[in-house]
């Protein structure tokens, strides 16, 4: 089959990548010039998500009015954005949170499988790192967490609690004052370089015939002919359309378009299901090196993850909660400061004296999240259209498993996980 792919980040080039290896025959589309220059630019490391990682359940946006929070919330009037943050927060309920991990943890479990297979065909090296710290400051933010250690047990993840003096001894860059309350050790979950990734997928793919149009917008989907087809346009044109059109004709359309999915696959019944969250990192020098974490370090309240590449330090997470009117739109410098604040303070508060912060190059941008902190993944009710989006802020390799269940479905084959999770991830949940 011709399948065109709409999206040059990681879910759009890990979704080729599948596509291709099934035998379709893959056009990928992308407004930039190069791929991995959205989201997937600034992701913040973490391979896949532990029940501590994701951006739902008991511990996220557990205060997301005081200073102890990493969300920075400003939602105004806009009565969307505050029934979406309602949302999100009835999944802080320990049983409404176990339900919603278990509709993911099967896309987990693919994930893993399918970039292993990656890794063992490739031979790609991106910058991988194991070991996760997970740490936290009070007493009663470790108390908030037991729901999501309970989950480590019973999804097979091997954990260890650690108190403050373990957690120096297993990573000394954490200093031991002031004090704290312990953290979580997850040895064997990874970061890598999802930028790294995305482009080293991507020249493979090139170099098997899998066709790229970059610098190219799709202006429209048409789905009303023989056959499925896009519209393209040149990104510098902005709203102008030419007297001519140019299309592009496949059996099938997968949108991996991030926060340009909702408006190119239409139908979505609830405005306030689907929200661009502004995200920010930090990717500094090493200051010193007797002070870089050999493992990554994660403040999982504030969801700050810190993270060593090679002679670099990146730390991401700081999300700015807005109305969507306001998402195209630059972030206000107060808001901004405030963002890259969270993540100064965090390197400071975890990793003294590790990063060169006063040097960092600052980057923010657009991810796609849902109420119920799943991704968007599988089939609409048009039998040519698929979708894989919204994969949050954690756990890039699950754009990898979701493009595995793309490929399935539009191979006519059942995918590996079981119905329930994909109905849990359909668009038409919404």
């Amino acid at each position: 089959m011709d399948v065109i792919v709409i999206g040059g980040g990681i879910a759009g080039i890990a979704t080729a990548c599948q596509l291709h290896a099934a035998g379709h025959r893959v056009c990928v589309i992308e407004r930039h010039a190069t791929v991995a220059q959205g989201a997937t630019y600034g992701q913040g490391g973490a391979l896949l998500p532990s029940p501590l990682d994701v951006w739902f359940g008991p511990t996220f946006m557990a205060s997301s009015r005081s200073k102890q929070s990493g969300m920075v919330v400003k939602t105004g009037f806009d009565s969307a954005a505050r029934d979406f943050i309602k949302q999100l927060a009835a999944l802080r309920d320990p049983e409404a949170f176990a339900a919603q991990y278990a509709h993911l943890q099967p896309l987990v479990d693919l994930s893993r499988r399918v970039l292993a297979d990656i890794e063992s065909r490739l031979e790609l090296d991106f910058e991988q790192r194991r070991g996760m710290l997970h740490v936290f400051r009070q007493p009663r933010e470790l108390e908030d967490a037991q729901p999501a250690i309970d989950l480590l047990k019973g999804c097979g993840v091997p954990y260890r609690l650690l108190t403050p003096e373990e957690c120096v001894a297993v990573e000394p860059s954490v200093p031991d004052y002031p004090e704290f309350a312990g953290g979580v050790l997850l040895p064997e979950e990874r970061t890598a370089n999802c930028p790294l990734f995305t482009k080293q997928l991507k020249q493979v793919l090139e170099d098997d015939g899998v066709q790229f149009r970059m610098h190219r917008s799709v202006a429209s989907v048409r789905l009303d002919g023989a056959r499925a087809a896009v519209e393209l346009a040149d990104p510098s044109e902005g709203k102008k359309r030419r007297a001519e059109v140019e299309l592009i004709t496949a059996d099938a359309i997968v949108v991996a378009a991030g926060t340009g999915t909702p408006g190119l696959i239409g139908g979505i019944r609830s405005a306030s299901s689907l929200f661009p969250l502004r995200v920010h990192t930090l990717t500094a020098p090493v200051a010193y090196e007797e002070r870089v974490p050999h493992l990554t370090v994660v403040d999982t309240i504030k969801r700050i993850t810190m993270t060593r590449v090679n002679q670099r330090l990146r730390v991401g997470g700081a999300g700015v909660f807005q109305s969507a009117s306001k998402a195209d739109k630059p972030l206000d410098a107060t808001l901004a400061r405030r963002a890259l604040d969270l993540l100064g303070q965090g390197t400071h508060d975890w990793i003294p004296g590790a990063a060169r912060v006063s040097a960092a190059r600052a980057w923010d941008g657009l991810r796609l999240i849902t109420a119920d902190g799943l991704p968007v993944v599988g089939a609409t009710r048009h039998p040519r259209l698929f979708v894989n989006a919204a994969h949050g802020p954690a756990g890039w390799g699950l754009a990898c498993g979701s493009a595995k269940v793309i490929a399935d479905l539009v191979s006519g084959v059942t995918p590996d996980i079981p119905a329930s999770a994909l109905a849990a991830m359909s668009i038409e949940r919404f």
